[in-house]
């Protein structure tokens, strides 16, 4: 699985938002929210706001992993 951050830049780009909107979105600075693209792991309510705004459910990842990975 790729590093949350990186799912959330690339869910950024496909939508064709801008970082300064995300980071608005979000309650971040503008260089706080280039951060979050390099983190492997991510506060659980940050993700929350970032899910909303991009309209994507980034737990549902995390949690189809969790299964493969309880069935092995």
């Amino acid at each position: 699985m790729k590093p949350i951050g990186e799912s959330i830049h690339d869910r950024l780009r496909q939508q064709g938002r801008t970082v300064k909107e995300f980071a608005d979105a979000i309650g971040y600075q503008r260089s706080n929210a280039y951060r979050i693209f390099n983190q492997a792991s991510i506060d659980t309510e940050l993700l929350m706001r970032i899910s909303l705004y991009l309209e994507y459910d980034f737990f549902a990842e995390y949690s189809a992993e969790y299964h493969l990975a309880a069935v092995h």
